[in-house]
């Protein structure tokens, strides 16, 4: 892996030592300069997991991607750097229960006790967790984690509401390669809900840039802002623009508006 042409993706030049302040530090920088998106997916675009063509089309082609693709990829990274990151299966919590198996990647890391780092779920913690009781406020949320019978639940509590599970997780390490029929599932089921959305967002530094089913959705201060996106010249322009991400030319961008429709054969 290039980790000097990754960090520059990252916009980071702070010291590498293996410690939570880099840690800190990188995910931050991951969460605002690499967006959660799923666009190959209403594309019709295959996601590949496997480590170069991650970098190629993380770094390479600055995309972004969903939880697979860029926790896959930080792992990577922190390895690089001296951490000993280990890849967590968890289930992702709907309608009040919790998905199957392998719905969700995250991290698990030592540093004087354990902490999980997460880059890949989109609207949740900012700066990695440390494994055990407690809340912690980070940006315009509280954050806890609960050990259950199924494994630790991860809660969000936003803007005073009450709390809401996100994702639960067993403490068990697994290869990339363990993700990848479930990565195949997200991407290829119609039961799946990367197949019935298109979405791209990112952390800024007063809330999120979202642009979700053909609508710009803007967070300050914890106020959302919400309009229809006019067309796909305009798609292309606010990608461009909030994101730093530009399509190919022949890219069905259309299909970005109207999510669900079942891409070409």
């Amino acid at each position: 892996m290039d980790v000097d042409r990754y960090r520059r993706r990252l916009g980071d030049d702070g010291p590498t030592a293996p410690s939570l302040e880099t840690l800190i530090r990188l995910q931050r920088a991951h969460l605002r300069r690499v967006p959660f998106e799923n666009l190959d997916i209403p594309l019709g675009r295959p996601i590949v997991l496997a480590p170069d063509a991650l970098f190629a089309k993380i770094v390479g082609h600055r995309r972004g991607g969903f939880c697979y693709e860029l926790n896959g990829l930080f792992a990577g990274l922190l390895e690089a750097l001296g951490f000993a990151p280990a890849l967590l299966a968890a289930r992702v919590y709907g309608d009040g229960q919790p998905g199957p198996e392998f719905d969700h990647m995250l991290l698990l890391l030592d540093l004087d006790g354990p902490w999980i780092a997460d880059v890949g779920f989109g609207d949740s913690f900012v700066e990695p967790l440390p494994l055990g009781p407690g809340v912690r406020r980070q940006d315009f949320a509280d954050y806890r984690l609960r050990a259950t019978a199924e494994g630790w639940v991860l809660d969000q509590r936003q803007h005073g509401a009450d709390w809401e599970p996100q994702y639960v997780f067993t403490l068990s390490p697994h290869p990339l390669a363990a993700f990848e029929p479930m990565c195949e599932y997200q991407q290829t089921s119609p039961r799946s809900g990367f197949t019935r959305k298109s979405v791209c967002s990112r952390l800024t530094r007063r809330g999120r840039v979202t642009i979700a089913n053909g609508r710009l959705i803007m967070t300050v201060d914890g106020e959302r802002d919400e309009r229809p996106v006019d067309g796909p010249e305009e798609l292309r322009a606010l990608l461009r623009e909030h994101f730093g991400l530009e399509l190919d030319d022949d890219a069905p961008v259309e299909r970005l508006l109207r999510p669900g429709v079942p891409p070409p054969a």
